[in-house]
């Protein structure tokens, strides 16, 4: 590729930048950012790139045009970059919902313009340019979103550019994609939020420092309910029926357990937690995380 453009720079922006500067996929990489922070901090990582913080009266011919905001904001940035983009030009994203932020796109996007959404499965509970890695999309999955009449050269273009940055490419469509992420992630980060309320309202109702002790399960649930604020609150409200699905099953499945709690039930709740058991080894297994105590912190 001949010049991309990364649309905003925090965690996954910066870490794209980083990661295609090291990669040497494109020889002009190019990020539009207005956050005077996030600029001095690009500025500061000496790579070569150009900061632009408008995007009009731009003449450039982009092959690859990267969306790295929050999913509230495309609504503003396509009739923008409709301006100067071609049909030669891949457009995607790094957003962890697709099949709404799809069809709001390809509704705005002007026609015959090639939109293949993306959804690079890494990031952290921390967010800003600061925290960008190179090594952060390594040996990490990143899910291509393949829809009805695809251009499937640009496809292939997209997955290259995925797999110079380190990631394991795979390809769904949105509906799948959605459904599944609305389990292994939507609903965990969902519920490590409403765990870290429930903690800070018994703190308050029982007037207990409960906080200071906290165990490792809160403390590891603490940081998923650390992540980005705006950016969660675009994925739950873009995936809102199938979370509610996930939290009406969670809710079920939780209903279950108290039951079983309730009647001493040793049968079906050692059932239970043993079946729990199995699946953290198949996460290993498939090399999900590392089978060391306490996650493999030090």
């Amino acid at each position: 590729m001949k010049n991309i453009l990364i649309i905003g720079c925090g965690l996954i922006g910066s870490s794209v930048l980083r990661a295609a500067h090291a990669k040497k996929v494109s020889k002009n990489i190019y990020v539009y950012e207005q956050s005077k922070k996030n600029i001095s901090i690009i500025k500061k990582l000496r790579i070569r790139c150009k900061v632009i913080n408008k995007l009009n009266n731009i003449s450039i011919n982009f092959d690859l045009v990267i969306f790295c905001t929050p999913m509230s904001q495309y609504p503003n940035i396509v009739p923008q970059i409709n301006k100067f983009i071609s049909n030669k030009t891949i457009v995607t994203d790094v957003g962890s919902t697709k099949e709404l932020s799809f069809k709001l796109v390809k509704k705005k996007l002007k026609k015959n313009i090639t939109w293949i959404p993306s959804h690079p499965i890494a990031g952290s509970e921390v967010s800003g340019a600061e925290h960008g890695d190179k090594n952060l999309f390594k040996k990490k999955w990143c899910v291509l979103i393949k829809e009805k009449n695809i251009n499937k050269t640009h496809l292939s273009k997209l997955k290259l550019f995925w797999k110079k940055l380190g990631s394991k490419v795979i390809i769904m469509n949105s509906k799948q994609h959605d459904i599944i992420f609305s389990i292994t992630s939507h609903l965990p980060h969902l519920i490590a939020y409403n765990l870290v309320k429930t903690a800070t309202d018994f703190e308050k109702k029982k007037k207990h420092n409960l906080i200071k002790y906290s165990a490792g399960g809160l403390r590891d649930f603490s940081r998923i309910a650390a992540s980005n604020e705006i950016m969660w609150r675009d994925v739950f409200f873009s995936n809102q029926k199938n979370i509610i699905s996930a939290i009406n099953l969670f809710i079920k499945n939780l209903n279950l357990f108290k039951k079983n709690i309730e009647r001493k039930n040793n049968k079906q709740l050692m059932k239970k937690l043993k079946n729990s058991k199995k699946v953290r080894k198949q996460i290993v297994r498939l090399k999900q995380d590392v089978n060391k105590p306490d996650f493999g912190r030090e």
